[in-house]
Order: structure tokens, then C-alpha cells, then sequence
């Protein structure tokens, strides 16, 4: 059986919406065997939670903090940022972490806290999926360190090149969250470096999502991550047969504090990380 890399998914909501804390907790997760720490991309979210932190200056500070866990927002709703600008963000963080940021990608929802509607985004989901993959283009090219000439439906690159580049050759690595069944999200995941099914209740279903896009990508012979989302203290091995690479633990968003954090993290993941 191949194994997985572990990583806590953490909500930066109000016990954690502080970056120190949460760059101790990246700190103590990677001396405790951790691989990875991912957080969530949002302004705002539905009651009880008051307070939020911004995701890219709370991973700033993780990458300062540590020296080989992977990290990265997971996800991030590009279409409402400005492709051009994420690329800045984007490279100038990875470098800061000497290579080791992932880029989570997906639509986002209105129905979680109104985040699009209460600020004039785009809500239509078919929109934000065309500006999700205009963006995408544009950060590819833009990873390149080749002169980006882009004029696409929703955004426009007119000869700037975007240096320096990201650490990796192949740039930063993207990974799609979709829901299971749908092809375009799972085809745009197939394009990507890695699939993060959401709203998955069991090994099974994950499994099935693994077959789905590995169909769709049949013969690209390229390394892929599957991500699968655990609970805290969860037997992964099934999710492991199944083919995940990386297991998130995640967290309740309206009630995670500090200490469940520090616990889950001392713990150890399931499967220890390599030096």
C-alpha cells in the first residue's frame, strides 16, 4: 500500500484568527512529523464566528516559522481576485518558503456567509468558473517567467512579465476542489496538480472520485494528488487504498480552539512524515 502525507486544515476564525498562533501551531505541527498545514480563504463567516484572518499574511508568517511543511490556503475562490496580483502573491510566497506552497483553487459559495452577494462579486456559479480558469491560465503563464499576453473574456495581461519566478521549475503546484460527478470541475482538477473532492462521506465515495479523474487523466504519466478530508484522530488507511496522497484534518469552524489544535497535532499524524 502506497502512502499519504498528513496535514491539519485549519479555519482562521476567531481563536485562530490570530497569524502568530497559527505560525506556533505550523511550528509545533512539522516537530511532531506533520507534512502539511493548509488554512481556509475567507472574509467573512456565518454566526457564531466574529473573526477572520487573511489566509496569505497568516501563511507569510507559517513560512517563516518553518522549514519543510508544505503549506498553502485550501481553498482559495480566485475569480474574485486579480489574477495579475495573486501571481505577485503567489511567487513572492513561495519563495519565502523556499518552494513548498500549494495552491488550492475552487468556485466558493454565496450560501456559507454571503461572501460574493454582500460584496458585489460575481455569484453566478458558471461565471466564477470561467473566470476561475482564465485566472489559471494566467497564473501559468505568468509562473513561466515568459511576457504574458492575455486578452480573455474577463481579464486582461498586455506584455508584463512576471519575474522571479516560483522556486520549482514547474511552478507552484494547484490543486481543484470539485464536487464528485461534475465533470468540468473534475476536468479542470485533471488539468491541475492534484483534486480535493469535497462533501465526501466515506473511503468509498472518495475511491470512486479517484477513478473518475484518474480516467480523465489516462495516460499522463505525470505525478497527481488525490486529497482526502479526515477527522481528527481518523484511521486513514482506507482512504489510503483508496488512493489518497495527502490526508487534510479538519476541523468544526464554529467551534475549533487552540487547544483541540495543539492535541490533534501532538498526537502525531497517522502517518509520519519523511525527513
Amino acid at each position: 500500500m502506497t502512502t499519504a502525507k498528513c496535514a491539519l486544515w485549519l479555519p482562521l476564525f476567531d481563536e485562530l484568527a490570530d497569524p502568530l498562533l497559527i505560525a506556533r501551531l505550523a511550528a509545533e505541527a512539522e516537530e511532531a512529523g506533520w507534512s502539511g498545514l493548509f488554512v481556509w480563504d475567507h472574509i467573512r463567516w456565518r454566526e457564531p464566528v466574529r473573526e477572520t484572518a487573511d489566509p496569505w499574511i497568516t501563511l507569510a508568517a507559517v513560512a517563516t516559522a518553518t522549514e519543510r511543511l508544505r503549506f498553502g490556503p485550501m481553498v482559495s475562490a480566485i475569480a474574485r481576485r486579480r489574477p495579475t496580483k495573486l501571481a505577485r502573491e503567489t511567487v513572492t510566497l513561495d519563495r519565502l518558503g523556499n518552494g513548498r506552497l500549494t495552491l488550492g483553487v475552487g468556485l466558493g459559495s454565496d450560501r456559507f456567509a454571503g461572501e460574493f452577494s454582500r460584496t458585489g462579486e460575481e455569484t453566478d456559479d458558471r461565471v466564477r468558473a470561467r473566470k476561475l480558469d482564465e485566472a489559471l491560465e494566467i497564473l501559468a503563464a505568468a509562473w513561466s517567467g515568459e511576457t504574458v499576453h492575455h486578452h480573455g473574456e474577463h481579464y486582461t495581461v498586455d506584455g508584463i512579465q512576471f519575474l522571479p519566478t516560483p522556486v520549482r521549475p514547474t511552478g507552484i503546484p494547484v490543486w481543484a476542489a470539485g464536487f464528485p460527478g461534475k465533470i468540468r470541475p473534475m476536468r479542470r482538477a485533471a488539468r491541475l496538480d492534484g483534486f480535493f473532492p469535497v462533501n465526501l462521506t466515506s473511503p468509498e465515495e472518495f475511491a470512486e472520485a479517484v477513478s473518475q479523474v484518474s480516467d480523465l487523466r489516462a495516460g499522463d504519466g505525470q505525478p497527481y494528488d488525490y486529497v482526502a478530508e479526515v477527522e481528527p484522530g481518523a484511521d486513514i488507511s482506507a482512504y489510503v487504498r483508496a488512493g489518497a496522497t495527502w490526508c487534510l484534518t479538519a476541523f468544526d469552524p464554529h467551534s475549533v480552539t487552540a487547544d483541540e489544535v495543539r492535541g490533534v497535532l501532538r498526537d502525531g499524524p497517522a502517518i509520519k512524515a519523511t525527513p
